[in-house]
């Protein structure tokens, strides 16, 4: 894969194969962020998990307490009284049977969360093969099946993310934007680690934190030392 001269330069800053604190590795990507766009911080926490046995899942949800940086677009699956709620709370679509036909066949994905009342799950889980894929299907693990849509949408729109494992039992999650100080990104950095730690799956023998990598969306990867992660 070529790499820009942006990217080879910024690889050059630092020791690839030094494993850094939290601190200083934040610190190095932010400054090699330089693209013309505010770039996405990033974490990919490669785990000893096999996630092929389902006691050794990992998903779940963590309020990143500085949030984002990103926009979210909300999708409600409600009705009568539920659906009034979730547009008094701030969700940008709100519908039912009738978003069926216009995801399915239309290819309309213009939203990056969906939230779902219990009862409407039986429509939604015909949405599964466009949803599912994509990481958007309504999960109670993350909080997006609730009767309570106010707190769901209250709790994304303040910085809520989602964890889960790939298929090669890594976890990739945003952690803010290049803009933000070095110290929010830090905070939401711990709270994302403390949330991970606490998931560990019972079942896990060996080491549950094999690699911690922070990047930005166009920089090289900086490695951090997970024996103080733990």
């Amino acid at each position: 894969m070529k790499r820009g001269k942006r990217y080879v330069e910024a690889a050059k800053a630092f020791d690839r194969a030094n494993l850094y604190d939290t601190e200083e590795a934040i610190s190095i990507v932010k400054k090699n962020a330089v693209a013309k766009f505010d770039e996405t911080i990033e974490a990919h926490i490669r785990t000893g998990c096999d996630g092929r046995h389902a006691d050794q899942q990992i998903r779940g949800a963590v309020v990143l307490p500085h949030g984002t940086g990103k926009k979210v677009r909300v999708l409600v699956f409600a009705k009568n009284a539920k659906a009034d709620e979730a547009l008094a709370a701030g969700a940008e679509f709100v519908g039912a049977e009738e978003l069926i036909p216009k995801i399915q066949n239309e290819g309309w994905l213009d939203f990056d969360v969906v939230v779902a009342t219990p009862d409407m799950m039986g429509v939604v889980g015909r949405l599964g093969r466009v949803l599912g894929p994509k990481g958007l299907m309504p999960n109670p693990k993350a909080g997006t099946v609730t009767m309570d849509v106010t707190k769901a949408i209250q709790d994304i729109k303040a910085g809520k993310i989602e964890y889960r494992l790939d298929k090669t039992n890594i976890i990739h999650v945003p952690l803010g934007k290049a803009s933000f100080t070095e110290e929010q990104l830090a905070d939401n950095f711990q709270t994302l680690i403390g949330a991970i730690n606490k998931a560990k799956p019972a079942a896990l023998k060996g080491q549950y934190l094999k690699s911690v990598t922070l990047t930005s969306t166009m920089g090289p990867g900086v490695k951090l030392n997970t024996a103080k992660l733990a």
